[in-house]
């Protein structure tokens, strides 16, 4: 039920933006009701339920999931700029908020699952059931099953205590200021150094569009490396994002630009999937949701206040890079 709720909050919330006439219904449509309504439907929810159902497989699972959402980046953001020059952003949210309901509620309806597999008598990742147990057997099975990867289930007081928890929050944390920021004030840079809005979303749907084989590749990658090791795919992930801040950096011209975002948009789409592996290899899938909703509101402070920091605390854009004939 939780995500029909947000499907529908998430449409109405669109909806909703096509009449609203003051600030305080914009932060009400936008900033409440929307927020809430994508953080029901798509964030720690989804991540949960494929973390639930699949153990040896769960980081291709989880790519697939961030690849249609790079797809969304790369086909969503040139079509939305269109619409919004074309037909205005009111309009934009009511085609967007309608296209949320139809798509959206069916594939809630008949899709979501609300428990483990094993309360359907079914095993992670769509493995062979040997023998019909019951209820509790099962559960048992699918503990056993996991730890074949060394998983071992933790509470969330359990987590909490752990050196690894604090350490996964912090990366997450200082890793998570960077893309809020590039979110919010890529395209007001790009126009402001002369690029047309559809050139300028083009740039950002190039990021989008690079990110996804990443996404799949290091989803493949964390299937398939031990506990320990897949620290190693966030390491790489985190020095490619790095490298196209600092081309950029080192060399402010157009050419650069298309580096820096390609370079960034590999490494942020490499990344997603590790930090979502590693904290589900060390903790386990019995309080998985508790342990990344926490983790998530640890998070979110430093991604609220980037952009805002990046904002009031830059050189003028006019000053690193002129406006480009």
């Amino acid at each position: 039920m939780g995500g029909l709720r947000g499907v529908f909050g998430a449409g109405l919330a669109l909806i909703l933006m096509n009449f609203i006439n003051s600030v305080w219904s914009f932060y009400f449509a936008w900033g409440v009701l929307l927020g809430i309504s994508n953080n029901i439907v798509s964030g720690v929810p989804v991540d949960t339920t494929i973390t639930n159902w699949f153990v040896k497989k769960r980081g291709l699972a989880l790519s697939y999931k961030y690849v249609l959402i790079g797809f969304g980046g790369v086909f969503g953001l040139p079509l939305i700029t269109w619409l919004i020059t074309t037909q205005g952003w009111r309009m934009t949210c009511l085609f967007g908020g309608i296209t949320v309901l139809i798509v959206g509620l069916p594939l809630a309806w008949f899709c979501l699952r609300q428990h483990r597999p094993e309360y359907y008598g079914l095993l992670p990742d769509g493995a062979a059931v040997k023998d019909a147990v019951g209820a509790t057997q099962m559960i048992d099975s699918g503990v056993k099953y996991a730890t074949e990867v060394h998983e071992v289930e933790y509470t969330l007081r359990q987590a909490v205590k752990t050196p690894a928890f604090l350490i996964l929050v912090a990366t997450a944390a200082f890793q998570g200021v960077a893309f809020p920021a590039i979110s919010v004030h890529s395209l007001p840079f790009l126009t402001d150094i002369g690029l047309s809005p559809l050139t300028a979303a083009g740039i950002m749907a190039i990021m989008a569009a690079v990110s996804i084989p990443a996404r799949v590749i290091f989803g493949y990658c964390a299937d398939r490396l031990k506990k320990g090791n897949i620290r190693y795919l966030l390491v790489g992930s985190y020095v490619l994002q790095a490298l196209g801040f600092a081309a950029y950096l080192l060399h402010p011209t157009q050419p650069m630009i298309y580096v820096w975002f390609i370079l960034y948009g590999i490494g942020m789409g490499a990344g997603i999937i590790p930090l979502f592996a590693i904290r589900a290899r060390y903790f386990g899938r019995k309080a998985f949701g508790s342990i990344q909703g926490l983790s998530m509101m640890l998070i979110v402070p430093f991604s609220v206040l980037a952009p805002i920091f990046t904002a009031g605390y830059t050189t003028p854009r006019a000053v690193i890079c002129p406006p480009l004939s």
